[in-house]
C-alpha cells in the first residue's frame, strides 16, 4: 500500500507536544495562570496542554528566568488563596476528622512557603 500523499491528506495534525489548543490569552494573564496552577502543583506540561501556554515560557517562570520578582509573589499568593479556600471547605467535617484536615492543610502549606 502507497504511502498516502501530504496533499491528499485531510486529516489535522496533531498539535506539537504538550498542547491541546491555541492560547488566547495576553502576557500578564498566562503569568497570573501559570502562578495559580504552580500554586496548586500542576506540572507544566499539563498547564501547556490544558491552556496552550508555551511550555518554555511556563518552564522560565518557574526557574525565575523571566518575572524574577514578580512571579513568586503572585504563587505565594495565589498559595494562600488555595490555603484559605482549603481551610473554609474543612469546616463541613466534624470533630476529629476536620482537626486532623486542618492539621494537614497547614503542614502542607508551611512545606509549601518554606521552599
Amino acid at each position: 500500500m502507497p504511502a498516502p500523499n501530504a496533499s491528499n491528506d485531510t486529516r489535522t495534525p496533531s498539535p506539537p507536544y504538550g498542547y491541546s489548543r491555541e492560547c488566547t490569552h495576553s502576557r500578564e494573564e498566562q503569568i497570573h495562570i501559570v502562578a495559580e496552577f504552580h500554586a496548586h502543583k500542576i506540572r507544566p506540561s499539563r498547564i501547556a496542554y490544558r491552556v496552550g501556554i508555551d511550555i518554555a515560557f511556563i518552564e522560565e517562570l518557574i526557574a525565575g528566568e523571566v518575572e524574577a520578582e514578580r512571579f513568586p509573589q503572585l504563587v505565594a499568593h495565589y498559595r494562600r488563596q488555595r490555603y484559605q479556600q482549603r481551610m473554609t471547605e474543612s469546616v463541613s467535617r466534624r470533630g476529629v476528622a476536620r482537626y486532623e484536615l486542618q492539621q494537614r492543610i497547614e503542614r502542607e502549606y508551611r512545606q509549601e512557603t518554606d521552599l
